[in-house]
């Protein structure tokens, strides 16, 4: 039987990690861009920088999805595949928090528990769900839901920008 510390762990490791984020996110794209422009001026910074409104609404948004996909990791024991989706999707979000942070050559938000929570988490849960007997998605479904990640995540910031964009008088 796997143990909820898999399933609603992934819920907990996730809240653990996005703290960070909702305590650095806003603040950092503000102060690190004029550093990051110059460094990298190909990105269009001035579409990633996001306000605290937008980053507690993407973290909401995003924490519902993810209690989703534990709550179905529990029910099913861990075959759940959109549990197993991401449960991957997380481990490969810490590795890019430590790409972000060598491109950028400092600290990006996330960085801190991407090494000590995510990336450990996620190896340690694949490790319990195969020694528990769970078939583990692999192949073209491992990449399938891989390939889900960049689009979850933007859905996530689509729908905060849209929900967090100044109102203009007349246009409701």
């Amino acid at each position: 039987m796997v143990p909820s510390a898999v399933t609603w762990g992934l819920l907990a490791a996730w809240a653990v990690h996005d703290v960070e984020e909702l305590v650095t996110m806003a603040g950092w794209t503000r102060s690190a861009r004029p550093r990051l422009e110059e460094r990298l001026p190909w990105v269009p910074w001035d579409r990633l920088e996001v306000s605290q409104r937008h980053v507690n609404v993407a973290i909401g948004l995003m924490g519902g999805i993810m209690a989703g996909a534990s709550a179905l990791g529990a029910r099913t024991g861990g075959r759940s595949p959109a549990f197993q989706a991401a449960l991957l999707g997380f481990g490969a979000h810490g590795v890019m928090h430590l790409a972000q942070a060598a491109v950028t050559r400092g600290y990006t938000p996330g960085a801190v528990t991407a090494p000590v929570v995510v990336i450990p988490f996620s190896v340690w849960a694949w490790r319990r769900l195969r020694a528990e007997g769970v078939p583990v998605r692999t192949g073209a479904a491992g990449w399938a839901g891989l390939a889900a990640l960049p689009v979850v995540l933007a859905g996530v910031h689509a729908t905060a920008h849209t929900l967090t964009r100044p109102r203009t008088p007349g246009t409701e």
